[in-house]
C-alpha cells in the first residue's frame, strides 16, 4: 500500500482527514502570494480569508475539472446535506466580510 492510500484510509465519515489538511495547509503557505496579487489589483483580502475560502474554492474547483467528491457530491445534492450546504455558503459569506477596495493615494 502506498503511503497516500495509506493516510487517506483515516476518515470522519466519507471525508478523508489527509485531504482537507493538506488543503488547508496548502492554502495557508500560497495565502500570502494570493493577498499580494490581489493587493496589485487593488483589493485588500487578509490571508485568513483565503484559508475561510478553502472548502467552496475546492468545490469550485473540482467542479471545474469534472470531479465530483464526496464534498461536492453533497453540496450539489438538492434533497438533502444541508449542513454542508451552510458550512460552504457560510465560508463564503465569513470570507467576503473581510475584503476591502483599496482606493488609490494621493500625490
Amino acid at each position: 500500500m502506498d503511503p497516500i492510500t495509506y493516510l487517506r484510509q483515516f476518515r470522519i465519515g466519507p471525508f478523508a482527514i489527509f485531504d482537507f489538511s493538506i488543503s488547508f495547509l496548502g492554502m495557508l503557505l500560497i495565502s500570502p502570494l494570493l493577498s499580494w496579487l490581489c493587493k496589485k489589483a487593488g483589493v485588500l483580502v487578509p490571508k485568513k480569508n483565503w484559508v475561510i475560502l478553502t472548502l467552496p474554492i475546492s468545490v469550485a474547483a473540482h467542479l471545474f475539472v469534472g470531479t465530483i467528491t464526496p464534498l461536492t457530491r453533497d453540496f450539489l445534492d438538492p434533497n438533502g446535506h444541508y449542513l454542508v450546504k451552510i458550512l460552504i455558503l457560510g465560508c463564503c459569506v465569513l470570507a467576503g466580510s473581510g475584503v476591502k477596495r483599496m482606493t488609490p493615494a494621493k500625490s
